[in-house]
């Protein structure tokens, strides 16, 4: 809790607490952006996060967290803000603003109309960055957002009027204990599905950091679907920053595991690979992720294997197993490997019928072929990527 000026504290809806700034966080984002605009973006997102989530986890959840790993929201800063965070199993968006007059809400569409995107709530957040302080000081459902908000086509955004939204968060803890069956989302329409060439085409062209706004520069349907996708918005965001594509498993096994595939918790490690007719397993070099899946760590692995029946090919063993050594993988548990436009193949699934050892999906890749893998239940944090091959 912070003390103010008249000047400030007017300004101020004193029926919420204003929190304190990290020190850290105001000199924060290590992470490029295309342009100043996005880095401020970032910067106002992340000491909202860094301000917010802290006192979130010590009034009201303890387990409050990031919905998606850390890492990946610097490829959604670079594009709209808005900060996804899981409360008492809700699902909410932090949207900070700097504005003086908190007249409205106002939330980029991307949270509202991406399926995959949309929020139970979204709170309205302001800062004073100069004085070192933020304050939650409203909220709205996304039935409220859809119902009542006003779309402004001009900067693709819902709002909501100051006296539109609630303004205690007291209202949503209770709501949804008093009522867990309201309902706090709206039916939104699907987005359609982009072919590899469509996808291509649109991040050569909106990969140019020359365009300031590449959100506002294609129609939404197929905007919220190309960065929907987890693995083409990176890939969009490091084409706008000018990196090296760094999601390359043979790179990472000849040369070391990229920085950008380390913060994603890939890292490179001895396996052991399952040989036929041998009395041992032979030690292969292979990558290894951590999944949390219902509260267990399971490890996702993946290996080369031997493959010359089809030129310019390489063979991949994709395996998911129990970290612990004596524990199984749950009957209904799915190994599941896409095509990089999330298209299924013959034999790209393999699921537990009852408590197994692992599950293992092989697979022949032409050089470059991209690939999405998925679990079900969903890891936590789960956000796709493509590794290519």
């Amino acid at each position: 809790m912070m003390s103010f000026n008249s000047a400030s504290t007017a300004l101020l809806n004193l029926d919420q607490p204003c929190l304190s700034i990290p020190d850290s966080s105001q000199h924060l984002v290590s992470q490029t952006f295309s342009t100043t605009g996005a880095r401020w973006r970032a910067s106002l997102n992340q000491m909202a996060l860094a301000a917010i989530l802290p006192w979130l986890r010590e009034e009201h959840d303890p387990k409050a967290r990031v919905c998606l790993n850390e890492s990946a929201l610097s490829s959604f800063w670079e594009f709209v803000t808005g900060t996804p965070i899981l409360v008492n199993g809700l699902r909410l968006i932090l949207i900070p603003t700097e504005e003086i007059d908190t007249e409205e809400l106002r939330v980029p569409q991307e949270w509202v109309d991406i399926p995959a995107w949309v929020a139970d709530g979204y709170l309205a957040v302001q800062i004073n960055s100069d004085e070192g302080w933020v304050q939650v000081w409203g909220y709205a459902t996304h039935q409220q957002l859809k119902t009542n908000g006003t779309y402004d086509a001009g900067d693709r955004a819902y709002s909501l009027n100051d006296d539109d939204l609630v303004h205690d968060l007291n209202v949503l803890w209770l709501g949804q204990e008093l009522c867990p069956e309201e309902a706090l989302r709206t039916e939104v329409a699907p987005l359609p599905e982009l072919s590899l060439a469509q996808a291509t085409q649109l991040l050569e062209r909106l990969g140019n950091p020359e365009l300031v706004f590449p959100r506002q520069a294609i129609p939404f349907p197929l905007w919220g679907a190309l960065v929907a996708h987890g693995g083409w918005r990176k890939q969009l965001y490091e084409r706008r920053q000018g990196t090296v594509a760094q999601w390359s498993v043979p790179q990472w096994l000849r040369s070391g595991i990229s920085s950008m595939a380390e913060q994603f918790g890939w890292g490179r490690t001895e396996l052991q690979l399952a040989t036929a007719g041998a009395m041992r397993s032979a030690p292969v070099t292979g990558m290894v992720r951590s999944l949390e899946i219902d509260g267990t760590i399971y490890q996702l692995q993946i290996t080369s294997i031997p493959e010359r029946t089809v030129p310019n090919a390489s063979a991949w063993r994709f395996e998911l197993r129990n970290v612990n050594p004596e524990g199984l993988i749950p009957a209904g548990f799915k190994l599941r490997l896409l095509t990089e436009d999330l298209q299924p193949f013959e034999h790209n699934e393999d699921s537990a019928q009852e408590p197994v050892e692992r599950l293992y999906v092989e697979v022949i890749l032409e050089s470059g072929e991209g690939i999405v893998w998925e679990t079900e239940p969903t890891a936590e944090g789960y956000d796709r990527e493509i590794l290519k091959f």
